[in-house]
């Protein structure tokens, strides 16, 4: 979901006026970093810089942070976000088949996004659907028992 750039300037304002709310808590810097990602879909350079300058802290340590969480983004994401199971029982039955039919059908490998911003991939360790492995999610939408041929379908209904 690209935003524009009045989008753009009304999230700003509304981290900056978020951050001086929470900016004097115990603990403000998850919580505003959460904030962020919600907001624009991810932390950019210019969010982290706004964020470190606001707390008083560098903005290595807002990367730091996210960079070392998994639930932060330092890209935008697509509109359809395609997760793929490589956990045990997923790739021995075929995951990295139907990953590799992905990548190939989008033109992107895992955590990328397509130029167009309608998919990212990401491979994921487990989706805890075992007995319907290999398994895939297109936002909510659950696939089992895949094979590389289903992936061409499946991503046309996107």
């Amino acid at each position: 979901m690209a935003l524009t750039p009045e989008q753009i300037a009304v999230k700003t304002e509304e981290l900056k006026a978020f951050i001086a709310e929470h900016k004097d808590m115990p603990g403000p810097l998850m919580p505003i970093m959460q904030f962020a990602q919600e907001s624009f879909g991810y932390l950019s350079l210019e969010n982290m810089i706004i964020i470190a300058d606001s707390l008083g802290i560098p903005v290595t340590e807002v990367y730091g942070v996210a960079t070392f969480y998994a639930q932060f983004s330092l890209t935008p994401k697509g509109d359809n976000i395609i997760s793929v199971c490589q956990g045990t029982a997923c790739y021995v039955k075929g995951g990295a088949q139907v990953l590799a039919r992905v990548e190939k059908e989008l033109g992107i490998t895992s955590n990328e996004t397509t130029e167009d911003g309608k998919f990212t991939i990401q491979d994921t360790r487990c989706l805890g659907c075992c007995g319907l492995a290999p398994v895939m999610t297109i936002n909510e939408d659950v696939y089992g028992k895949l094979t590389a041929d289903m992936i061409p379908a499946i991503l046309a209904k996107y």
